[in-house]
């Protein structure tokens, strides 16, 4: 694990998620070791999330999975920044969000 002093670069995940599928992802993204913050006190599972609605209008070649073609759509959804200490911390979490996309989510 990274230290303060530690030259392991830092990313800033940033994503968005339906709230009903909120603690999924971050349970995913956080096992693959997002959210640790390096030094002392050993924090882990840190990021800041806040709710707000997302808007989207699908055009004429769209098969949009929520909303109608041409229609406005407005969502709730979930913002979510995490820390990445790592290259190899940020692709694993990345390829976690990625996954998660795909899976059952449970409410």
């Amino acid at each position: 694990m990274a230290t303060i002093g530690s030259a392991a670069p830092r990313f800033k995940l940033v994503f968005r998620v339906p709230p009903a599928s909120l603690a999924f992802v971050k349970s995913a993204i956080f096992s693959a070791g997002a959210g640790r913050y390096p030094g002392p006190g050993n924090y882990t599972e840190c990021c800041w999330t806040t709710m707000g609605t997302g808007q989207f209008r699908p055009g004429d070649a769209a098969n949009p999975h929520i909303g109608k073609v041409g229609e406005l759509e407005e969502v709730p959804e979930a913002r979510v920044e995490t820390l990445c200490v790592g290259e190899d911390v940020v692709e694993k979490a990345v390829e976690a969000l990625k996954r998660s996309r795909g899976m059952k989510y449970t409410e």
